[in-house]
């Protein structure tokens, strides 16, 4: 048995903020009382001065397992996430083999069972991610896939598209999408503007997303899928996701990621390839337009898309080093500085943006705090100083190591068992 004592609960699925205690036994929630009294042989965390919120849930993640290891590997992403407050992941499909299978699909859910965290898996949308044909989408739902997607590479057929979205109303699972034209781009990862025109090269137009986010949402409201966009980066995006709202379709979501809510092109000039992912980082009205959809809730759902990279990888020029920085130890920390400390959200949507929202979509048993449900939990240092740097993740690729940050996680509870815990 687990006992917390002494924190302020903060449950945005029911919108608790109350001092209490919490004891948690068989990895769920046994009682939240004012005050429990500790027993013997129970483990008691003190949290006083601490938020206890539901562990943090991410939806969009790349732990490189199978296939390329030598970036991540199960054990060390699930390292990462738990260091970063996040109890429940959702994996990624683009692994090597891919998720297009059942046996792949069985090999990422066993070994991620083997883990401290809960890890979920997507597949993917299209057999070998080429974008001609469906997978089968029915098996490998019933196989333990929580949702389908290509991420990475965008499908351009939209027959296809509109026949994997029908499918994916069937199953009532979510499927998410990639949103770039790669006939639009001459250098992924680049803006095409300021940051290109430093590097001499063609750069990632945002035209490139938001052709194809117009088209998806349109093909969404015809199917009546649920369906994601994933790491929105233009304010055009953020616009059509409103206006798509804005006509009653509730099954629509967003994400952000915190390098888009953080950052502009200014930092691929400044910290070249580590600040290099698809889509790019663009202009600071994007920054903006991205701010006030995760205010109004039209961005419904924060998600790292953590993507580690090796450094030998990432130390080549910036049109051959791959796309993408790892996010899972510093996301929370850059939404309580970059979010909840300016005053663009309170704390209580942060979380519900980093739990129940990506929870509920789907489906699983996490983002919230109740008697009888998971004893998933992160404690939160609102005040403690957090400068990124000694990752547990294998990849260090990150523009914000070394930057200081204020708020940390203090300690990570899954399933009532302590699998981080700040020294």
């Amino acid at each position: 048995m687990l006992l917390i004592q002494h924190g302020v609960v903060m449950d945005p699925a029911s919108g608790t903020e109350e001092k209490l205690d919490v004891l948690a036994e068989k990895g769920r929630i046994l009682r939240m009382e004012k005050r429990i009294e500790p027993e013997e042989g129970m483990e008691v965390l003190d949290a006083t001065g601490l938020v206890v919120a539901p562990g943090l849930v991410d939806v969009h993640v790349h732990f490189r397992d199978p296939g390329f290891t030598h970036k991540e590997d199960m054990f060390t992403g699930a390292a990462a996430a738990a260091k970063g407050g996040f109890t429940s992941v959702v994996l990624m499909a683009n692994t090597k083999p891919c998720v297009d299978n059942e046996e792949t699909l069985a090999y990422v859910i066993s070994k991620g069972a083997e883990t401290g965290i809960h890890v979920y898996t997507c597949a993917n949308v299209t057999l070998g991610m080429k974008g001609r044909e469906l997978v089968d989408m029915e098996s490998l739902k019933e196989k333990g896939a929580v949702g389908f997607t290509d991420d990475g590479v965008p499908i351009m057929d939209p027959e296809l598209v509109r026949e994997a979205m029908k499918r994916a109303k069937e199953l009532n699972v979510p499927i998410s999408f990639h949103e770039e034209d790669p006939a639009l781009i001459t250098n992924n990862g680049v803006n095409r503007g300021k940051a290109s025109e430093y590097y001499g090269i063609g750069g990632s137009p945002r035209e490139a997303e938001i052709t194809l986010v117009d088209r998806d949402l349109k093909l969404a409201m015809e199917t009546g899928a649920c369906v994601e966009i994933q790491h929105i980066s233009s304010k055009e995006a953020v616009e059509l996701v409103r206006r798509a709202r804005a006509q009653g379709y509730g099954n629509i979501h967003a994400e952000a990621t915190p390098h888009h809510f953080t950052l502009t092109e200014d930092a691929v000039i400044k910290y070249g390839t580590l600040a290099k992912m698809n889509p790019p980082l663009r202009e600071e009205e994007d920054r903006q337009a991205i701010l006030q959809g995760l205010a109004d809730g039209t961005i419904d759902i924060i998600a790292t898309d953590h993507a580690p990279h090796a450094k030998e990888e990432k130390d080549k020029p910036i049109t051959e080093a791959p796309s993408g920085i790892i996010g899972l130890e510093t996301a929370l920390s850059l939404g309580l500085y970059e979010l909840v400390a300016i005053g663009v959200i309170p704390l209580m949507q942060l979380l519900r943006l980093m739990s129940t929202n990506p929870a509920k979509m789907y489906h699983l048993d996490a983002g919230y705090l109740a008697v009888g449900g998971p004893a998933d939990m992160v404690l939160i240092d609102r005040e403690a100083v957090f400068v990124p740097g000694e990752y547990a993740s294998k990849s260090a690729n990150s523009p914000f190591t070394g930057r200081e940050l204020r708020g940390k996680v203090a300690a990570t509870i899954c399933a009532g068992k302590i699998v981080y815990q700040a020294e």
